[in-house]
């Protein structure tokens, strides 16, 4: 076994870290290096001022890139240290991670490390291919060793009411000139050379519609931007939820290593997620959604789980440069 440098891993892990899923790819992290030690810390100038004033799904974002270092580590032969809010008086520091004793990653580490740069967010609908209940199922497991969960909605009901606060959410936010204009800032032209947001080379222009219809992002608002999508009909997929019992800033960077385990094992299996957040940024409607359909838990995340027609492109991420300091 060859094992890099304790500095070595870290360098690898701040650099696989920057692959974690972000709300709108807007990366809201940095990261600091001393010695063998990171520190993962929030970026509050890439927070969602409309959609995110709490930083729910910033915190949500750090907490996969916590988990992406951590399988990444594993990866370079070294059991991960974490400590998870380390330092009450800097609540900007979501977390510090070092290398510790040498340990060989096992076929299931190295397979969720390999999809670290492969995974894709998907913007569209799926395939007439089903997921596999076996893999449902080690999904569900998979969030639950984070300490969250994930609950796949078997109830045609429930996957209704699902639908409809999306698509209410989604007809209130285009309503509100400040939502369309901060995703506006984090959407891409064709061609754009930066490296954050969402380029237009990743949606469909006008996606094929599903049944029920879970809308998508108007991340091409006012333009006609977006790659052209296959007509007729296509396949919702497995849609799911994830939760945690409480709301706290802990859970939310649990429900976002939750995420990122999920996500992860999905795609070594060839499955994709498409993320719907538009009724969780909206308080009333999340909190519907808790007491109605979830019995008490706070939904973090709605998603979508399926196989994919045709490739995704690769979302831009920062040079390291731009991120370590």
């Amino acid at each position: 076994m060859n094992i890099r440098s304790p500095k070595q891993a870290a360098e690898t892990a701040v650099r696989a870290g920057r692959w974690a899923p972000s709300v709108h790819n807007t990366q809201p992290w940095s990261f600091a290096i001393a010695g063998e030690e990171i520190d993962l810390r929030a970026d509050p100038s890439r927070k969602l001022r409309i959609s995110d004033p709490s930083g729910r799904e910033l915190l949500i974002s750090c907490g996969a890139a916590l988990f992406t270092m951590r399988v990444a580590m594993r990866c370079e032969g070294y059991e991960p240290v974490v400590q998870v809010l380390p330092d009450p008086d800097r609540p900007g520091l979501v977390a510090r991670i070092r290398p510790g004793q040498e340990l060989a990653a096992d076929e299931t580490i190295r397979a969720l490390g390999q999809e670290i740069e492969r995974r894709r967010t998907h913007r569209a609908g799926f395939a007439d291919v089903p997921v596999p209940d076996e893999l449902v199922e080690s999904l569900v497991r998979a969030a639950m060793s984070e300490g969250a969960k994930l609950t796949p909605v078997r109830s045609a009901a429930a996957v209704n009411v699902l639908a409809a606060l999306t698509q209410a959410a989604q007809d209130v936010q285009t309503q509100d000139q400040r939502f369309s204009l901060e995703i506006i800032r984090w959407a891409r032209p064709p061609g754009s050379t930066r490296t954050d947001g969402v380029p237009a080379e990743s949606y469909p222009r006008r996606p094929a519609p599903t049944q029920p219809g879970f809308p998508q992002r108007q991340y091409s608002w006012r333009h006609d931007w977006g790659v052209e999508g296959e007509s007729g009909e296509a396949s919702v997929g497995v849609v799911a939820v994830l939760t945690t019992r409480g709301d706290d800033r802990a859970d939310r960077i649990a429900a976002g290593q939750a995420l990122q385990h999920v996500l992860l094992l999905a795609s070594a299996h060839g499955v994709s997620a498409a993320f719907h957040t538009q009724a969780l940024e909206m308080d009333l409607l999340r909190d519907f959604l808790r007491g109605e359909l979830l019995s008490g838990e706070h939904p973090q995340m709605i998603m979508r789980l399926g196989v994919t027609r045709d490739g995704t492109e690769k979302a831009p991420r920062r040079p390291v440069s731009d991120v370590l300091e």
